[in-house]
C-alpha cells in the first residue's frame, strides 16, 4: 500500500535524498481510483529506487497549488525537492511501466 501524506511531511519526505513518486488524487475522482492499483503494483516493482507516495489534493490544497496541479491524476517524479517529471492522466500498466523505467 502506498502511503498517504500530507503538506505537513512531504517538504521533508522530497527533499531527501531518494527519488519520490507522488500520486496526486482525489477520492471523488475516477481515473484516480483505476490508477491507485497500478501505482501499488509499481511501488513493489520499484521500492529499490523510489518512494512512492499520495497525496489528496482536497486535503492539500497549498500542495495542489504550488505544483500546479489542476487536472488529476497526476503522478510527479521528485528528485532533490523538484518536480522532475509528472504524467498526467491515467495509465495501464504498461504504461507505468515504460514511465518509470524511463525516469526513475
Amino acid at each position: 500500500m502506498v502511503e498517504k501524506v500530507n503538506k505537513d511531511n512531504f517538504d521533508a519526505l522530497i527533499s531527501g535524498d531518494k527519488t519520490v513518486v507522488c500520486d496526486f488524487f482525489a477520492t471523488w475522482c475516477g481515473p484516480c481510483k483505476m490508477l491507485a492499483p497500478v501505482i501499488d503494483k509499481c511501488a513493489e516493482k520499484y521500492a529499490d529506487k523510489a518512494v512512492f507516495v499520495k497525496v489528496d489534493i482536497d486535503e492539500n490544497m497549498e500542495l495542489a497549488a504550488r505544483y500546479g496541479i489542476m487536472s488529476i491524476p497526476l503522478v510527479g517524479v521528485f528528485k532533490g525537492g523538484e518536480m522532475v517529471r509528472k504524467s498526467l492522466g491515467y495509465m495501464s500498466q504498461s504504461e507505468a511501466d515504460e514511465f518509470f523505467a524511463e525516469n526513475l
